[in-house]
């Protein structure tokens, strides 16, 4: 099979690659023979001579800077990176059943989802950012979510943060394009279960919403608000970004593209 994206030895940053939307996607850019750096407080279950693991805290400046240094002294160059790193804690503005309850947002549930889901990006972005402008190309893929674009019942902070992505995207798209730098955002809508859906998610979730586990896990099964009539695969998230960080999509820059089988709020 031809390499029709022609990203092979191309060099990409994926963090939070270690699970979830990030492993798949880190899998189907070394598979497609991609250099990747897995920038992660865990080590990735994927390993292959493609994959690159450097522990990486992705709201420190320095440990940003130095997964940067290093995989530019491994590779010598960088192509892009897929700012994926994130959190979801679901919450309510104002519990009117149990007020100030654990499931009632607070400054700490604020600055920990805006430092993972929005510093990090911004470290990130201007580490990788400083060395692509530079060289005169590569792409900045920021992972937003349907949240970010519709907002979502019990979890507004986390919405707030995916919006605050969209906002990255679309300004730093402005300032980057003259040096041929593409900044381009990706917003999956319901997905295939993974890790990252626990049982504490589920309760908080399930109670923001004053519905059951059980009512909650009933609702991912139903396809009455999804057009195609399922839930995404994770390579299909991954197959659009590896497009968007190839050249195949050379004229795409500063937009989210929402990958959620045609759901929305109509």
């Amino acid at each position: 099979m031809s390499d029709w994206l022609n990203i092979k030895n191309r060099v990409y940053i994926v963090t939070g690659g270690s699970s979830g939307i990030g492993a798949a996607i880190v899998k189907e850019l070394a598979d497609t023979g991609a250099k990747v750096v897995v920038a992660d407080l865990n080590e990735p279950k994927e390993t292959n001579e493609n994959i690159t693991y450097y522990h990486t805290d992705v709201t420190s400046k320095e440990n940003v800077q130095e997964t940067v240094k290093n995989t530019i002294d491994k590779y010598g160059h960088i192509d892009g990176v897929v700012n994926n790193a994130g959190i979801n804690l679901p919450r309510l503005l104002v519990d009117t059943e149990k007020p100030e309850s654990q499931y009632e947002m607070t400054e700490a549930d604020w600055t920990k989802m805006f430092n993972i889901n929005v510093k990090s990006v911004m470290l990130m972005s201007q580490a990788v950012g400083r060395y692509l402008t530079s060289q005169k190309c590569g792409v900045i893929v920021n992972m937003s979510s349907e949240a970010g674009l519709e907002g979502s019942q019990g979890q507004s902070i986390y919405s707030a943060t995916k919006g605050a992505i969209n906002g990255f995207t679309r300004s730093w798209a402005k300032e980057l394009g003259k040096f041929n730098v593409r900044v381009v955002g990706v917003a999956p809508g319901i997905m295939e279960a993974t890790g990252l859906r626990t049982p504490t998610y589920e309760s908080a979730l399930a109670y923001t919403r004053n519905i059951t586990v059980d009512q909650l896990r009933e609702g991912y099964k139903s396809t009455t608000t999804t057009p195609m009539g399922r839930s995404g695969h994770l390579y299909e998230v991954a197959d659009l970004v590896a497009y968007l960080l190839s050249d195949r999509s050379s004229y795409i820059t500063g937009v989210t593209i929402n990958v959620a089988g045609g759901k929305s709020r109509g």
